[in-house]
C-alpha cells in the first residue's frame, strides 16, 4: 500500500501531472465553448504548470517547504489566462498545507490541501462562475475529507476522487448552459482532471497518457440562451540592491609549475563560493577570471597561489548603482500605461495614443502575470495603468499586481483592443490617479465592439446555426451575425452593434486582409451610415478579419 508520499514523491507527482497536460493539451483546447479559433485552455494551463515545474527543478533543496514554495511562486509567475491563474491559486492553497509537512503527508493532509486550494481559487476570481474549473475542484475537495476517512492507500483514494471530479465535470454542462448548448463540458475542468490522473499515474507507475474516460461531450441540446460567459478560460528589472559590491577582474600569467588544470578548476569553484557572475578560463599559459565579490583581496590571494597577477580592474558597482538609480528617479514619472494586443498596427497605435510599453498578447497568446509584471517594471513611473484588452488577460493582470517592485498597477478591465484604445484616450497626466480612473471607465463604457472571424465547428447558438467555416461576428457575450463573406458578415455585425447615438465608426482590419477591401468596405458604410464618420486603420492582428469600434 501506498499510504504516504514523501517530497520526491511528490516531485514526480506535479512532473507527471504537467506532462499528462502536454500530453492532452490539443484535446483540452479543442474543448472551447464559442466556435471561434482561439481555444488556448489547454495551453494556457500547461505554460502555467511547466512554469511550476521549472521552478521546482531549480530548487536543489528536497524538504517539503521549499519545493512547495518554487512550485507556488512557479506556477504564479507563469499563469496565463483565467485558467491559468486560477490553476495557480489551486496550487498555492495546494502547496500552502503540503509544505507544512515534516518527510511524508497522507491522505487526510491532501484533503486539507485539496479544501485550501479551493478556497484560495474561489477567492481570485471577483465573481466565481460554477459549471468551471472551480465548480469541479470544490466538489472534489466537499468529498475529499470523507475519501480520505475510507481510503488510506494513495492509488485507491486518487482513483476515488478522480471519479467524483468526473461527475462533477459531466455536471458542469447544467451549471452553464453556454456548455450545454455547445455540446461540451468545461476546458479548464477537463484540464484539472487530466493533471489529476497525472499524479495518480505518478503513484501507480501507470504511463497510460490518454485522457481516457474523462467525459469531454455534454448531452446535445436545442434549447436557446443568448448569454454567454467567459468560461472556457475562466520582472522585475528593478535595480534594488547589489549583493556584491566589487566587480574584479585579472589576468593570471606565469603560472607556477606546479600549478595544474584541476587547479584552475577548484579557483573557479573558490570564486563561486564568495561571489557571482563568475568567470575562470584558459590554461596553464594564461587565465582570464572575472568576479563580482565583496572580497576583491580574497579573490586576488586565491589567484596568487597559482601564479602572478596582471591588468587588475575593481570597479565599485555601488557607485555605479547609485548613479544609475539617480538618473532613474530624476526622471521617474507619477503615471504610465501598458497596453497588450496581438497585430503590429494595433501596436502602433497604442504607441501613438502615449502608451509606454506595448506587449504582445491576445486571446490565442496570453501574457502570463510575470509577463505583465516585467512590462509594467520596465516602465519608470510610480503608478502604472494597464490595459488587458481581452477578458481572458485580466485576471493575470490583476495578479501581476503582487510581482512587481515600487510600483502600483492598476488595472483597466478593458477586454478587447477598442476599450483600450478609448481608455489610453481618456488618460490626462495632469490629473490624479482616482479621476484617471474614473475617466477611464466611462471611456470604456461608451465603445461598443465586435469582431468578425469564421466557426471552427458545427453548432446552434444564440439563434444561428453555424457550419464550420461560417464567418461569423461577435461582440464579447454572443454571436450576432453570419454571413457568406467577410464583408457581408461585417456589415451586419456593425448593423447589430450601432445604435442612434454612435457618431463613429472604425475598422481595424487583420492579417489577410488587403487595404483596398478595408477602404471599399469603409466607403460603403460611409454610404449606409452618412451620420457617422467611417475611418479604417491597419492592425494586423490574427484570428479576427476586422476589428469593430463604434463610439
Amino acid at each position: 500500500m501506498h499510504k504516504t508520499i514523501n517530497s520526491t514523491e511528490f516531485r514526480k507527482m506535479v512532473i507527471s501531472g504537467t506532462r499528462m497536460l502536454e500530453i492532452n493539451r490539443a484535446k483540452v483546447d479543442a474543448l472551447n465553448v464559442f466556435p471561434v479559433p482561439d481555444g488556448d485552455t489547454g495551453t494556457n494551463m500547461l505554460l502555467t504548470m511547466q512554469s511550476a515545474v521549472k521552478e521546482m527543478n531549480a530548487c536543489s533543496s528536497n524538504r517539503f517547504q521549499e519545493i512547495c514554495d518554487a512550485v507556488s511562486k512557479g506556477a504564479l509567475r507563469g499563469a496565463r489566462g483565467n485558467s491559468g491563474v486560477i490553476t495557480s491559486q489551486i496550487f498555492r492553497g495546494i502547496c500552502s498545507v503540503i509544505k507544512d509537512s515534516k518527510d511524508t503527508f497522507d491522505t487526510r493532509t491532501f484533503a486539507k490541501a485539496m479544501e485550501a486550494g479551493t478556497k484560495i481559487a474561489y477567492s481570485a476570481v471577483a465573481t466565481p462562475k460554477e459549471g468551471t474549473i472551480l465548480t469541479v475542484v470544490r466538489l472534489m475537495s466537499e468529498s475529499a475529507v470523507k475519501l480520505a476517512s475510507k481510503h488510506k492507500d494513495f492509488v485507491d483514494y486518487l482513483t476515488a476522487l478522480i471519479e467524483v471530479g468526473d461527475e462533477a465535470l459531466a455536471k458542469t454542462p447544467e451549471l452553464l448552459p453556454v456548455l450545454k448548448k455547445a455540446g461540451v463540458v468545461d476546458s479548464g475542468g477537463v484540464g484539472l482532471m487530466t493533471i489529476m490522473r497525472g499524479f495518480l499515474a505518478a503513484i501507480s507507475g501507470d504511463e497510460s497518457a490518454e485522457l481516457g474516460d474523462i467525459p469531454l461531450e455534454a448531452t446535445e441540446t436545442k434549447s436557446e440562451d443568448d448569454v454567454f460567459g467567459d468560461n472556457s478560460d475562466i520582472i522585475n528589472l528593478d535595480l534594488g540592491d547589489i549583493e556584491f559590491a566589487y566587480c574584479t577582474e585579472f589576468f593570471i600569467v606565469h603560472l607556477k609549475q606546479v600549478t595544474t588544470l584541476a587547479d584552475i578548476a577548484k579557483l573557479k569553484e573558490r570564486l563561486m563560493q564568495i561571489g557571482d557572475s563568475v568567470i575562470c578560463i584558459g590554461d596553464l599559459e594564461l587565465v582570464k577570471v572575472h568576479v563580482h565579490t565583496n572580497m576583491p583581496g580574497v579573490a586576488l590571494s586565491y589567484a596568487l597561489e597559482l601564479g602572478e597577477l596582471d591588468r587588475i580592474k575593481i570597479e565599485n558597482m555601488l557607485e555605479e548603482n547609485r548613479a544609475l538609480k539617480a538618473k532613474l528617479e530624476a526622471e521617474k514619472k507619477e503615471v504610465g500605461m501598458l497596453a497588450i494586443c496581438a497585430g503590429s498596427g494595433l501596436e502602433e497605435i497604442f504607441k501613438d495614443l502615449l502608451c509606454d510599453r506595448v506587449i504582445e498578447g491576445g486571446q490565442t497568446m496570453n501574457p502570463s502575470a510575470q509577463d505583465i509584471a516585467d512590462a509594467a517594471q520596465k516602465i519608470n513611473a510610480s503608478n502604472v495603468f494597464v490595459f488587458p484588452n481581452n477578458s481572458n488577460v485580466i485576471l493575470a493582470a490583476e495578479q501581476a499586481k503582487a510581482l512587481v517592485n515600487n510600483r502600483t498597477i492598476h488595472v483597466i478591465p478593458t477586454k478587447n483592443v477598442p476599450q483600450g484604445f478609448a481608455a489610453a484616450l481618456a488618460f490626462n497626466p495632469e490629473a490624479p490617479i482616482p479621476e484617471n480612473k474614473t475617466n477611464m471607465m466611462h471611456a470604456i463604457d461608451n465603445v461598443a465592439s465586435g469582431q468578425v472571424t469564421y466557426a471552427v465547428r458545427n453548432t446552434t447558438m444564440n439563434g444561428f446555426k453555424l457550419k464550420e467555416g461560417d464567418i461569423i461576428g461577435l461582440d464579447n457575450k454572443r454571436i450576432l451575425a453570419k454571413g457568406v463573406n467577410i464583408e457581408e458578415t461585417t456589415e451586419k455585425l456593425v448593423k447589430a452593434l450601432k445604435n442612434p447615438d454612435h457618431e463613429m465608426i472604425t475598422l481595424y482590419y487583420g492579417e489577410g486582409v488587403k487595404e483596398e477591401d478595408a477602404e471599399a468596405l469603409a466607403a460603403k458604410l460611409s454610404e449606409v451610415y452618412p451620420d457617422c464618420d467611417v475611418d479604417f486603420h491597419f492592425g494586423g492582428q490574427p484570428v479576427y478579419y476586422y476589428m469593430v469600434s463604434l463610439e
